[in-house]
C-alpha cells in the first residue's frame, strides 16, 4: 500500500430519509491530509478497491450499526470485474453485505459498459446494492442507468434548478424500483425544492456535515404548509424505511440483550438466515421485560434469541402504506408496535418501518388532500390536476385534457334556485367519477367547471357517461359542453401551455348548440366536432 494511507482518515456523511427525518444510511468518504487521493484512484483501479475495503473497515471500528455507502470508480469496476476483496471484508466484519451499497461514481466515458453490467451482476450476486452516484453532474448515459437498475439514484442538487428534470427522475426511479436521493442539499429551500420534486432522500451540509464520528442526530427543516410531495398512487413503503437492526438468526439472548442496551434508538431485533431473510422479530420492551424479570438472566441469556421472539411481519419493498397497515391489523394487539420487516424481491430484509412514522404520514397526507378539496363535490381542485399533467408531460406519456362545464349556468341558478344549481353539480361531479377508471383523474375548479385527465383511449366512454345522461335542474334540461385537447410526448412544456390550447377549445364547444364535445391536439391546427350542431353560441 502506498504510504499516504498512513495519514488517510475517513469521514461519515448521513443519508437522510425526508420522510422519517432519520438518518437512512452513512456514506463514507476519504479525508486525505495531503495530495488528491480520488484524482490517483481514478487512474488506478486497485487503489480505488483498496480505497473502498479500508472506508468500510473505517466504518466497523466506529461499530455503527446503520447501513453503509462506499464509494468505488465505474471503471474499477469494470477493470477489475467486481469488489471480491470488499465482500471479503464485509464477511470477516460480522456484516452483512446487503447493508452495504456500492456507490458507482462517474466518469463513464470509455468504460467498457458490457464489463460494467457483469461487474454488478457479481456484486449484486454476493448481495451488495447498488448506487448510480452523480447524475444530472456527470456523463452516465440514460440506457446505461435503466442497464444497471441501480437500488438507488443520487442527483447533483444543481439539478433542483430544473424540477422537471427532477420529477422526471422520480418516475424513473418508480419504474426501476429506485429511490431518488439528492446530495449536496445546503438550503431550507433546496431541501422543499427536493421534497416537492419527489425525491425521498437527501444528504449534504443542511443536514450534517461530513465528520470524523457518525452522526446520531441530524437537522431536518420542518415540512411547510402546503408542501406536498409529489403525489403517488398511495404512499410507496420504501420512503418509510429505517434501517434495520440485524443479527444471525442463531444469535444469543445475551447478543440481542447487548446490542438493545448499547443502542437506545433500536425498537427491535430482526434475526436473519444466512440469505438474510428474516425468521424471527425481537421486539425491544418485550425483550427486555422478559430479561429483567427474576431470574430472566440467568434463564435466558446463553439461550437462542429466536426463542424470545415472534414470527417476523414482512412486507414487500414495492408495497404501499395502506399495505403495511393491512399487516399490522392482523394478529394480537400486542404487537401493534412490532417494526415490519421489508424485504426485497428476495426476501432479504432491507429495513424497517415504523407504525408511527405510517400513521403521521397518512394522517397528514389526509389533512393535505381534504384542504384542497372543493366542499360541494369533495373533488380535488386544479392544482392536482395540473401537478399530475406536468408529471405526465416529465415521463413522456400522452395524455388528454378535458374541460367540462354546465351552459348557461347563471341561467340555470337564476330559475331553479342556487339549491337545484348545487345539486346539479354534485350529480355531475359523481357521474365523472363513476365513469372514471384507472388513470382518469376529475377535478373540480369551482363553479360549474370540472377538469379531467385521461389517458386519450378513455376519452370515449368518460365522454358518453356525462354527454349521453339526460340532466336536468329543477325540472328545466340542461346540456353540458366538453373540450378536450389531447397531447402527445413533447406537443407542450407544461400544464400552462396545455391549459392555453384548451381555451380556444373550450369557446368552440361553447358555440355548439346542445350536448358538445370538441376535440384538439397540440401542435396541429382545428379541431373535430365530435358533438353539437352548428347554431347561435351558448352563453356560459
Amino acid at each position: 500500500m502506498h504510504s499516504w494511507t498512513d495519514t488517510l482518515r475517513f469521514a461519515f456523511q448521513p443519508v437522510v430519509n425526508l420522510t422519517t427525518g432519520g438518518v437512512a444510511a452513512l456514506e463514507i468518504l476519504a479525508r486525505p491530509e495531503a495530495g488528491d487521493i480520488l484524482a490517483e484512484a481514478r487512474r488506478d483501479p486497485e487503489l480505488d478497491r483498496d480505497l473502498a475495503v479500508l472506508a468500510f473497515r473505517a466504518a466497523v471500528r466506529k461499530e455503527t450499526l446503520l447501513p453503509l455507502h462506499v464509494n468505488v470508480f465505474a471503471g474499477t469496476l469494470a477493470d477489475l470485474g467486481g469488489l471480491a476483496a470488499l465482500h471479503d471484508a464485509v464477511r470477516e466484519a460480522g456484516r452483512l453485505p446487503w447493508e452495504i451499497t456500492v456507490d458507482i461514481g462517474p466518469p463513464y466515458t470509455h468504460v467498457p459498459q458490457r464489463a460494467l453490467l457483469e461487474a454488478v451482476t457479481a456484486l449484486r450476486r454476493q448481495g451488495f446494492r447498488i448506487s448510480a452516484d452523480g447524475v444530472g453532474d456527470g456523463d452516465v448515459p440514460l440506457r446505461l442507468l435503466t442497464d444497471l437498475s441501480p437500488e438507488l439514484v443520487k442527483l447533483d442538487a444543481s439539478l433542483l434548478a430544473r424540477p422537471a428534470a427532477v420529477r422526471a427522475m422520480r418516475t424513473l426511479g418508480d419504474e426501476l424500483g429506485a429511490l431518488l436521493a439528492v446530495e449536496g442539499v445546503e438550503t431550507e429551500s433546496q431541501c422543499t425544492a427536493a421534497l416537492t420534486a419527489g425525491a425521498q432522500l437527501a444528504q449534504g451540509e443542511l443536514f450534517a456535515p461530513p465528520a470524523r464520528l457518525p452522526a446520531a442526530d441530524v437537522y431536518v427543516p420542518p415540512r411547510s404548509p402546503g408542501i406536498v410531495p409529489a403525489p403517488r398512487s398511495g404512499p410507496p413503503v420504501r420512503q418509510f424505511v429505517r434501517p434495520a437492526a440485524l443479527l444471525p438468526a442463531h444469535a444469543s439472548a445475551g447478543q440481542v440483550r447487548a446490542l438493545l442496551t448499547g443502542s437506545p434508538d433500536v425498537s427491535g431485533v430482526l434475526l436473519v438466515d444466512p440469505a438474510g431473510v428474516p425468521v424471527r422479530s425481537v421486539h425491544r420492551s418485550r425483550f427486555l421485560l422478559t430479561m429483567s424479570g427474576r431470574y430472566g438472566h440467568a434463564l435466558y441469556a446463553d439461550r437462542p434469541a429466536a426463542k424470545l421472539g415472534d414470527p417476523p411481519r414482512t412486507v414487500g419493498i414495492d408495497a404501499t402504506a395502506w399495505e403495511v397497515l393491512d399487516v399490522v391489523a392482523v394478529g394480537g394487539r400486542d404487537r401493534t408496535s412490532d417494526d415490519v420487516a421489508v424485504v426485497d424481491g428476495r426476501g432479504r430484509c432491507v429495513g424497517v418501518v415504523r407504525l408511527a412514522d405510517l400513521v403521521r404520514a397518512l394522517a397528514e397526507s389526509r389533512v393535505e388532500e381534504a384542504a384542497g378539496l372543493n366542499p360541494l363535490t369533495r373533488l380535488p381542485g386544479s392544482d392536482a390536476i395540473t401537478g399530475e399533467v406536468d408529471r405526465r408531460i416529465a415521463a413522456g406519456r400522452a395524455f388528454a385534457l378535458s374541460w367540462l362545464d354546465v351552459d348557461r349556468f347563471k341561467q340555470v341558478n337564476d330559475g331553479a334556485g342556487f339549491a337545484a344549481g348545487d345539486e346539479l353539480i354534485r350529480s355531475v361531479g359523481q357521474a365523472l367519477q363513476r365513469a372514471a377508471s384507472g388513470a382518469t383523474r376529475v377535478g373540480h375548479i369551482g363553479g360549474d367547471d370540472f377538469l379531467v385527465l385521461t389517458d386519450p383511449d378513455g376519452l370515449g366512454p368518460l365522454a358518453a357517461a356525462v354527454l349521453d345522461a339526460p340532466w336536468a335542474a329543477g325540472g328545466r334540461p340542461v346540456t353540458l359542453s366538453l373540450a378536450t385537447v389531447v397531447c402527445a410526448p413533447g406537443s407542450v412544456g407544461d400544464h400552462r401551455q396545455a391549459a392555453a390550447v384548451l381555451a380556444p377549445l373550450k369557446k368552440a364547444a361553447k358555440a355548439l348548440r346542445g350536448a358538445s364535445w370538441v376535440l384538439g391536439r397540440a401542435g396541429l391546427p382545428g379541431h373535430e366536432i365530435l358533438r353539437g350542431s352548428e347554431g347561435a353560441p351558448v352563453a356560459s
